[in-house]
């Protein structure tokens, strides 16, 4: 059994499996029927390869950062099962991720009214994004403590993880909204590299090679170079084609080189591009 105090009743004949759906580098992804409520769950099953060092430290962070956060926003952790040297978190099943959605549907996403596509779950029947995956998350807080940078699938990840910083913070993940973004709007991939180095530069060649005068600071991250080719940046218009002046405006402020000056998501779910969607706010007496 598991030796963590979840306040989980664990029960695995409960659960029965119907097909795997998804598979990563931490383990993989079932569809299953819930016995007891006659519903659809998801089973993601914790590879657990080295057994003798206990349960791995993607999972244990997944599971107290799942507990801790319940928002509609959220996939739902139901249960935790820890039989037979397996490991099984249970989750609430959404049969449709962000990627999915924007491939079956293109002409929905060419002007899009929203780290990487197949972490945003969808709620088919309330039109609710879900995030998912939280394995690799760290609870945040200050000061900002060393992390690795292998973090974050490549063709998402933000410029100061690629240039080897360890000291960075929640602005990576509005760089990985900013790649969403682009590629909700244009079908594919903004920044699709095959190698770190390669991810960089295509970066650069995109918007243009960064320089202290740009980016206070860089110089100084390990993995940068004054070797670099220089590029000057291309319109985002052409980068990112189908966007309006205020798309185009939101998506240059989530791509925005400097940690510190990219936009936050308050900000952002506040720019002026999302006012057609917004919800009224209610007018005082």
């Amino acid at each position: 059994m598991l030796g963590l105090s979840l306040g989980f009743v664990l029960a695995t004949p409960q659960y029965h499996q119907i097909a795997k759906i998804g598979e990563g580098t931490y383990g993989v992804v079932f569809r299953a029927h819930d016995r007891a409520t006659n519903r659809l769950l998801a089973l993601k099953q914790i590879r657990l390869e080295a057994e003798e060092e206990g349960v791995p430290s993607t999972a244990i962070r997944e599971i107290s950062l799942l507990k801790e956060l319940q928002h509609d926003n959220i996939v739902s952790l139901y249960d935790v099962v820890h039989e037979d040297r397996k490991l099984y978190l249970v989750f609430e099943y959404l049969d449709v991720d962000l990627k999915k959605s924007m491939d079956s549907n293109p002409a929905q996403y060419r002007n899009p009214t929203l780290v990487k596509p197949q972490n945003l779950l969808i709620d088919q029947s309330t039109n609710t994004l879900k995030l998912a995956d939280f394995g690799l998350a760290r609870a945040f807080g200050i000061p900002v403590r060393a992390y690795t940078h292998e973090v974050i699938t490549l063709w998402y990840r933000a410029p100061e993880i690629l240039l080897g910083s360890r000291h960075y913070a929640t602005p990576v993940d509005l760089w990985s909204i900013g790649c969403i973004f682009a590629e909700m709007a244009t079908q594919k991939a903004l920044f699709p590299g095959d190698s770190e180095i390669d991810e960089l530069l295509k970066i650069f060649q995109a918007l243009g090679t960064p320089d202290e005068a740009r980016w206070p600071g860089v110089s100084l991250l390990p993995d940068y170079n004054t070797l670099f080719p220089k590029w000057r940046p291309k319109p985002l218009q052409e980068l990112v084609p189908g966007l309006d002046a205020q798309g185009l405006d939101l998506l240059s402020r989530l791509l925005e080189y400097d940690p510190n000056r990219r936009i936050t998501a308050k900000a952002a779910l506040e720019h002026p591009y999302f006012d057609e969607i917004r919800e009224p706010q209610a007018h005082t007496v």
